[in-house]
């Protein structure tokens, strides 16, 4: 679970940096629900692994919720249009 949202994560940041270009934006309304499914994803590993091996599945967290967080302050930015 910890390297699906790992991965998970690394294909959303990637969208995010492509979404922040002018007009592609409206992509972001796309993004926030594919990122919090990675970020829930993540939650799930860190719930079913044990203490010692939750490493991946809380950079997963984190990088999902990274990107929400920029996702939403790029579509509030844009008037959520651009």
């Amino acid at each position: 679970m910890g390297l699906i949202s790992i991965l998970w994560g690394i294909v959303a940041m990637v969208w995010m940096v492509l979404a922040l270009i002018p007009l592609v934006g409206i992509t972001n309304w796309l993004l926030i629900p594919f990122a919090a499914i990675g970020a829930i994803v993540a939650a799930i590993g860190m719930a079913v692994t044990s203490a010692g091996k939750r490493g991946r599945a809380k950079t997963g967290l984190v990088l999902n919720c990274v990107v929400i967080v920029v996702a939403t302050w790029r579509l509030g930015l844009g008037g959520g249009l651009i």
